[in-house]
């Protein structure tokens, strides 16, 4: 669909008669009472035309027409019948899991809530209530609503995923790593930095058991550990976590890169074979963000200064934008020049030129 049609283009009144007595409609957002259902699929409905188009952006316009046959079949007497219908639900909670995934990394918290309490609801449908399946769910929510400053919301969120954990003595540390990750930043945001800090240890203890300790997904938690340590006030032990976090994800970027040695202009290699645009979008703020830092301090460390801004231009080597890789790339150079024979000057050279080889290449079609 190229599209979005407004409200009212898709959606009815909903016709009482229609329904046997007693089956009552409940708004897909809300859970009010209905009045407007979706014309395209006629499963789904709305308390109002806000809160329809809502969903619509949010999720529904990707989903529609999976949720016909999921939700006209409720009571299927074939084995097989039934078994295809949950993986139909299966496809639905990773669509929304993605879809909300995205927004968030979009910073689009209000266009998250849709799709991350269709994940919840579908979850729950397949897994029951107060199982270890929720979680995702919940901690999509609560970011959701972290964004919109809904911190009640989030308490609450985050108090069902604790207690999903407790009793799932089964839950790894994929769960936990993601638990106090979530937690953490919810502290954060309410100002309990020690008990912050509490939940960015256990995130990386559990990050490092399911990734490894030098992981670009623990790195993370070095980051939100670093961040509170510069907001206490103690930025010596700041600077440190971020040297490592830099140095993290220097090693993985060149790592990258030693597989793609010549990048096509305009050719975004990453959306198929390094990360969703989600994990892009947190990779360069975060990188961003320690560069800032850096470049602030009254004592500036060139070597952490190269090294950021290396791995800023490497990123966006792998992502195509050669602006961009010029940009960082001269920072990069210019810092990594003020030490005598530092390490990273001929490899920050050379992506340089490779860049403007790239640049002056002509392109297809041209005389």
């Amino acid at each position: 669909m190229t599209s979005k049609p407004q409200a009212s283009g898709v959606t009815s009144n909903i016709m009482p008669l229609a329904f046997p007595r007693g089956k009552e409609k409940f708004c897909e957002l809300c859970k009010r009472e209905a009045y407007l259902q979706c014309t395209q699929c006629q499963v789904t409905f709305y308390c109002d035309a806000k809160h329809q188009q809502a969903d619509w952006v949010g999720i529904h316009e990707r989903i529609c027409h999976l949720l016909v046959p999921i939700r006209s079949q409720k009571d299927i007497p074939d084995q097989a019948a039934r078994r295809e219908n949950q993986l139909r639900k299966t496809k639905l909670i990773e669509i929304c899991r993605l879809v909300a995934q995205s927004k968030l990394s979009e910073g689009k918290h209000e266009e998250a809530l849709p799709a991350a309490h269709c994940l919840l609801y579908t979850s729950i449908d397949v897994h029951g209530p107060n199982t270890i399946q929720l979680i995702p769910a919940y901690l999509l929510l609560a970011e959701a609503n972290m964004g919109l400053d809904n911190l009640a919301a989030v308490a609450e969120l985050l108090s069902q995923a604790e207690w999903a954990v407790l009793k799932s003595p089964e839950s790894g540390p994929l769960i936990q790593h993601q638990l106090h990750r979530s937690l953490g930043r919810f502290h954060t945001s309410t100002g309990n930095l020690e008990d912050a800090l509490y939940h960015f240890a256990n995130d990386i203890y559990f990050a490092s058991e399911e990734y490894g300790l030098d992981s670009i997904t623990t790195s993370k938690g070095y980051f939100l550990m670093a961040d509170i340590f510069v907001r206490q006030g103690k930025v010596l032990i700041g600077r440190s976590l971020y040297s490592k976090v830099a140095q993290t994800w220097h090693n993985h970027l060149s790592g990258l890169l030693k597989t793609h040695v010549k990048i096509p202009q305009n050719c975004d290699v990453s959306s198929d074979s390094f990360y969703e645009i989600s994990q892009q979008v947190e990779m360069d703020e975060m990188l961003r963000a320690m560069l800032e830092f850096e470049q602030k301090q009254f004592r500036r460390d060139a070597a952490q200064t190269a090294l950021l801004a290396h791995c800023l231009a490497m990123l966006w080597l792998l992502r195509g934008d050669f602006q961009k890789v010029l940009g960082f790339g001269s920072t990069a150079l210019q810092a990594s020049q003020q030490i005598p024979k530092h390490d990273l000057t001929e490899s920050i050279q050379r992506l340089l030129q490779q860049v403007q080889s790239l640049q002056t290449e002509p392109q297809p079609g041209s005389d």
